[in-house]
């Protein structure tokens, strides 16, 4: 199963019937970090980050538990 969320010159891509419920999702589109989940009841949730040094950070996860813990340490004020 590929990643189902991507981005190109046209926009993001989402394969929602490969998303897993409460699961972090990301891609980078035009320098911008794009977070994506879809919640217990189906619904997608969308979120846009334009700080250009945790846009950087993000850009280093090598996967989607990098990102979380990224997120943990941010929130606690560790980066």
């Amino acid at each position: 199963m590929g990643y189902p969320v991507s981005a190109d010159e046209n926009g993001v891509n989402l394969k929602p019937e490969k998303m897993e419920k409460e699961k972090l999702y990301h891609c980078i589109f035009k320098n911008k970090a794009m977070l994506l989940f879809k919640d217990s009841q189906d619904v997608m949730n969308c979120y846009e980050i334009e700080e250009p040094d945790l846009v950087e950070q993000i850009k280093k996860c090598g996967n989607d538990d990098d990102l979380e813990k990224l997120f943990e340490d941010y929130l606690k004020g560790n980066t």
